[in-house]
This record gives C-alpha cells, sequence and structure tokens, in this order.
C-alpha cells in the first residue's frame, strides 16, 4: 500500500480500537492508537531543509523503497512520516508499505541482529539491494545501552526513547536516509 492507505488504516484501527495481525493483547492496541497520534504530530513536526529539498529534486535515478511495518510499531512513527517526505520529494523514488506480518519471508530475508526489527527499510535501485532500520543510529545506541543498564527495555526506555525521538527532530533519520539515497 502506499503511505496514504497505510495512513488510512492506521486511523481506522486506532478508531476501533484494533491493531494488525494476532496482535489482539490491549498494549499493541494501545501502542495503536498512540502510534496514530505519534504519526499526525511527526508529519507536522518533521522538515526538510531547503538544501535536501534541492537536493532530492535534482535526483534522476529510479528507486523503490519497500517498507516493512505494522501500526504498532514505535520507531515507525517518526520514520514513515519522513520517508513520505523524502519520497514525494525525489521524483524518482517510490514508496510501498507492507505489514510485516504478513511478509514474513521477506522479513526474514532483512533480519536486525537476527530479529524480525522495524520498520525495515528495502531499498531496490537497479541491481543493488540495500536496507536501513529499524531505527537510526542515534537510537540504536540509546536501546543497547539501556538494556546493559536496565537488563531489558521495559516502559521508562520505551518513553525515553521517544523523547530521544523529540529531541532529535528526525534530523538523524532524514540524515541516514539521504546517504542511503547517496548524499554524503
Amino acid at each position: 500500500m502506499n503511505y496514504r492507505d497505510y495512513k488510512e488504516l492506521h486511523k481506522r484501527l486506532a478508531a476501533e480500537n484494533k491493531t494488525t495481525s494476532n496482535h489482539n493483547k490491549p498494549a499493541y492496541i494501545e501502542y495503536t492508537r498512540l502510534n496514530w497520534q505519534r504519526i499526525k504530530r511527526w508529519e507536522k513536526q518533521a522538515k526538510l531543509s531547503e538544501e535536501q529539498v534541492e537536493w532530492l529534486k535534482k535526483q534522476t535515478n529510479t528507486i523503490k523503497w519497500v517498507v516493512l511495518t505494522e501500526p504498532w510499531c514505535g520507531d515507525a512513527a517518526p520514520s514513515l512520516p519522513i520517508m513520505a517526505k523524502i519520497s514525494e520529494t525525489h521524483p524518482g523514488l517510490e514508496l510501498e508499505i507492507l505489514l510485516r506480518d504478513e511478509n514474513l519471508e521477506l522479513m526474514n530475508k532483512f533480519l536486525t541482529g537476527g530479529a524480525q526489527s522495524i520498520p525495515k527499510l528495502i531499498q531496490y535501485s537497479g541491481n543493488m539491494i540495500t536496507s536501513w532500520g529499524s531505527r537510526p543510529s542515534g537510537a540504536a545506541e540509546f536501546i543497547t545501552d539501556y538494556k546493559i543498564n536496565h537488563g531489558k527495555l521495559d516502559a521508562a526506555g520505551r518513553e525515553q526513547l521517544q523523547q530521544w525521538y523529540n529531541q532529535d527532530k528526525g534530523h538523524q533519520i532524514t540524515s541516514e536516509l539521504l546517504v542511503l539515497l547517496g548524499r554524503e
């Protein structure tokens, strides 16, 4: 589905107190609702600089981004709106979103540290296939440090991760995605 269709699905699920796949535990339903609010906020606050927009508009290569995700995924809420803004600006970039749990065969080809971590962006450009995700390097470092200090990622850690995203304002996601597209 395209980003608009994904948002419509996410909005409907949040309104109906549902989520995707077999994730019918109350926590996943709450994450779906919370992430719907986050996506709307990120769409408003995530910005590309004029320089980034100019660079993107000059690109002539054809690229396809396939993103594996789920509405309950907290890392997807800041990432997907930025991916959408980049794809809307780059004239040759097509963005397609797939639900992870409906596409496990593809997901299992792009594991992160042996896990089905999402969102996972797979970039197809000519004969080259590369990937990004599930989160920017600064957020990944935060998670690693948090787990070392606390044993696991708990509710407090998830809240601190969202604070990290808010403080970063999407800059690291944007930067890493532009590098994936060839910008140094």
